[in-house]
């Protein structure tokens, strides 16, 4: 079906059509919280453990917020297309839908888009306990020092086997495991999901360590680990944003609280200057307009580890 004839109402209805159909990249909302918002910022300090059950000795020991938090501010964001009054009037083909569809889909792909840049910086951006997001000594009242900044060895840093790979997640799992809280607790001991997102030139060899049932290094062939490890499931997330070359990160997915904020204060909405305005009757042109107020903060830093093959 072609455009011709079509009312901005008819337009902005297939954008949000489009919009409901495509959601985005499955691990949005796997890896980060949704916080609506009301206001230019908001402050979050609920990022610390629940109190651990503890023997009844001297009367009840109440735990509060911690003093540590972030302040996450609302930004405007904005696209706008401009449609020409003979476009509308020529297109037998559609094209000014197809382009309407795109429009709804790069609206969709915000949010990865927020996310992977906060993730790609996480090494040099400050999260809630005042150390880089990843980092090599994050220490809080009596956890100890700790770190989700890891290295694997591998014999060519850019592309590493599944053999390799496969050492390199278990080896990333394994230090999630072993984080504690603030008052020496474990974190994770019930994470059994997980997410592994790599650069898209890592694709098949972490395809591969997460699903091949046979491993082949160069001792031959073997069972794979990953695929017959009990209890622990996980997913693989190719990021095409990512600049990563030498790198990878691994993310608990099923916890209540998550590596990552979405905040939003205004939901995404078109709105168009079309049929009967001052633009129409001057420049012959229509503009369609999508906006929203969101942002993304770090969040929970024990439930994702980096590693750097070396």
């Amino acid at each position: 079906m072609g455009a011709e004839g079509l009312s901005s109402r008819a337009i902005i209805g297939e954008f949000y059509n489009r919009l409901a159909q495509a959601l985005g990249a499955e691990w949005i909302a796997a890896l980060s919280m949704l916080f609506q918002s009301n206001q230019g910022s908001e402050e979050y300090k609920w990022l610390g453990m629940s109190p651990v059950m503890r023997e009844w000795a001297g009367g009840r020991q109440a735990k509060g917020f911690r003093e540590n938090g972030i302040v996450v501010t609302n930004l405007d964001f904005e696209a706008t297309m401009e449609v020409l009054i003979k476009e509308l009037r020529r297109d037998k083909t559609g094209q000014i839908l197809v382009r309407i569809r795109e429009m709804a889909d790069r609206t969709n792909a915000h949010w990865a888009k927020l996310l992977s840049t906060l993730i790609a910086n996480a090494e040099s951006t400050v999260c809630y306990d005042g150390q880089f997001f990843f980092d090599t000594d994050h220490s809080e009242g009596d956890s100890g020092v700790q770190s989700n900044d890891i290295t694997s060895n591998v014999v060519t840093t850019t592309a590493p086997t599944s053999a390799e790979f496969e050492t390199a997640v278990l080896k990333a799992v394994e230090q999630i495991l072993k984080f504690k809280d603030d008052v020496g607790e474990p974190m994770n001991e019930g994470a059994s999901l997980f997410r592994v997102m790599v650069p898209v030139s890592f694709m098949a060899s972490a395809a591969a360590a997460l699903k091949n049932p046979v491993i082949v290094d160069s001792n031959g062939s073997r069972t794979n680990t990953i695929t017959n490890i009990g209890g622990f499931s996980f997913e693989l997330d190719v990021n095409s944003r990512l600049p990563w070359t030498t790198k990878f990160a691994l993310f608990r997915a099923d916890g209540n609280t998550k590596p990552f904020i979405r905040q939003e204060e205004e939901a995404v909405r078109l709105d168009a200057i079309a049929e009967g305005s001052e633009l129409e009757f001057n420049e012959k042109k229509h503009h369609y307009g999508v906006s929203a107020s969101r942002n993304v903060a770090l969040g929970y830093w024990q439930h994702g580890v980096l590693t750097t093959f070396n």
